[in-house]
């Protein structure tokens, strides 16, 4: 009887043990929520209802601030949905396919304003971009941060200083295993950033949901330049690009000629110039020497240190310098016209012999863009230009 007492108890306590488990596995809980299982949804609220009471009292107010913001937002992406397939309906397209941008073009027709500021003039967005974006909750339910600087009140943006110090010392680490093994003087790959710039302020206040000072801002972006300057920081490129912007877009790309062969099977190129009164013809020949002619002289043709340096300038920053040969033929007045048409004529022909890359970087440098300027001419009752004779009292 004693054995058969205890095989009774052991069968009792696996049975319970077996529905602990089938009450507490996900397919038990989803049974749960059927009509016939009212004692188990009875349960399952007084559950929820002891768990909102061991809720702290921070994540409540974030919950109902959280909740009348998501309503205020559904509201009024409603609001511009009908607004848009009002516009759609007036303007006689399909409200499914009404871009943002077919709604700017039908305000600007359908309610056109003379108002100079464009902040000023009715307009309507989606709500993401009127209104900015919020944190979500910092804390657990019971009031407990999970980023482990939350007490510094800006978490993200020392959370980005702290990752630009994590990997800066991981470049530091790379430079000194390639010093280790003795290639310390191989040249690393140079990091473009030609046409770019940081972010502003404000951009990176929307990026990181945060407000900042002017004072942490240029810290910020000090912190950023000396990282972009270590002599492997293209290793981090990408992380970089993160926080800069084009400056402006890329002008349309020219049709480059192509090169021509002349009767010794060597590539050349020719373009025409002009600057103030002076015309250059420059021809450009490739597998040169670094010979330069103009007018049949060598570059002592100009006497001043500025032209000579004008004319080598286009060849040093293109790296090709003793690589290619140049004959220039010039007239007109003036040196400095001279010196300015045939730079213009030497940079353009020099566009054949490097990559797109180089390019831009010449285009952003200046050497691509035709220069207006004129001498100004003299005014009548004065000696020059902007001279003026001396005025005597008596």
């Amino acid at each position: 009887m004693a054995a058969l007492r205890e095989v009774l108890n052991f069968n009792s306590k696996c049975f319970r043990g077996v529905r602990s488990y089938f009450c507490s596995s996900p397919a038990f809980q989803y049974s749960s929520l059927s009509p016939n299982n009212a004692s188990s949804n009875v349960q399952k609220l007084d559950f929820e209802e002891s768990d909102t009471k061991r809720m702290s009292k921070a994540m409540k107010s974030y919950m109902e601030r959280a909740k009348i913001h998501d309503n205020f937002i559904k509201e009024q992406l409603h609001q511009y949905n009908i607004g848009k397939r009002h516009l759609a309906n007036m303007m006689g397209k399909d409200p499914e396919f009404f871009t943002q941008h077919d709604v700017n073009e039908a305000i600007r027709y359908l309610f056109p304003s003379g108002l100079y500021d464009p902040r000023a003039r009715p307009m309507m967005k989606h709500p993401d971009e009127i209104y900015p974006k919020r944190k979500a909750a910092e804390f657990d339910m019971n009031g407990r941060p999970f980023h482990s600087l939350f007490y510094t009140s800006k978490p993200n943006y020392y959370n980005l200083l702290h990752d630009l110090a994590v990997k800066f010392k991981q470049l530091d680490n790379h430079e000194d295993k390639m010093i280790y093994r003795g290639i310390q003087d191989q040249q690393a790959s140079e990091l473009f950033l030609f046409g770019t710039d940081w972010v502003s302020k404000e951009s990176l206040e929307s990026v990181l949901l945060e407000s900042l000072t002017d004072s942490q801002y240029s810290n910020l972006i000090k912190t950023m330049e000396r990282f972009a300057q270590h002599r492997y920081a293209v290793r981090e490129k990408n992380f970089i690009m993160q926080f800069r912007h084009q400056l402006a877009a890329q002008t349309e790309i020219q049709k480059i000629p192509e090169l021509t062969r002349d009767e010794s099977n060597r590539p050349f190129t020719t373009f025409s110039a002009r600057r103030k009164r002076s015309n250059a013809f420059v021809k450009v020949i490739g597998e040169g020497t670094g010979l330069i002619s103009i007018n049949g002289e060598d570059i002592l043709y100009f006497k001043r240190k500025q032209d000579k340096e004008q004319i080598i300038f286009p060849l040093e920053f293109c790296n090709m310098l003793g690589k290619v040969d140049v004959v220039a033929t010039c007239e007109g007045v003036g040196m400095s016209g001279r010196v300015g048409s045939i730079r213009l004529a030497i940079a353009m022909c020099l566009r054949c012999f490097v990559d797109a890359e180089t390019i831009e970087r010449m285009r952003l440098a200046g050497l691509l863009s035709y220069d207006p300027r004129e001498r100004e001419r003299k005014k009548p009752g004065q000696p020059g230009a902007r001279e003026k004779f001396t005025w005597k009292k008596r």
